[in-house]
């Protein structure tokens, strides 16, 4: 059943365009976005600094675009239903 909600167009559409709206949001505070961007462009940028993790790019941003999407649901609820 969590291989299938993993996998779920439903959710990536999710995360993917949530992850946009609350990164250009102006109601988010720099500190959340920062958590979210700035391990991401490091990895990007530096991969070599984590090399015994064997995660692609795109597979640790999604990795980390599901984990900022959850975050900010649920600590900016209103941004969430008021979409």
């Amino acid at each position: 059943m969590k291989l299938r909600k993993l996998l779920s167009l439903k959710r990536w559409s999710h995360i993917l365009r949530s992850s946009w709206q609350y990164v250009i949001s102006p109601s988010v505070k720099l500190a959340d976005k920062l958590l979210f961007t700035i391990p991401v462009l490091l990895y990007w940028v530096l991969p070599d600094i984590m090399p015994f993790m064997p995660i692609d790019d795109i597979g640790f941003t999604m990795l980390l675009m599901g984990w900022f999407v959850s975050r900010m649901d649920r600590k900016y609820p209103a941004l969430k239903s008021g979409r």
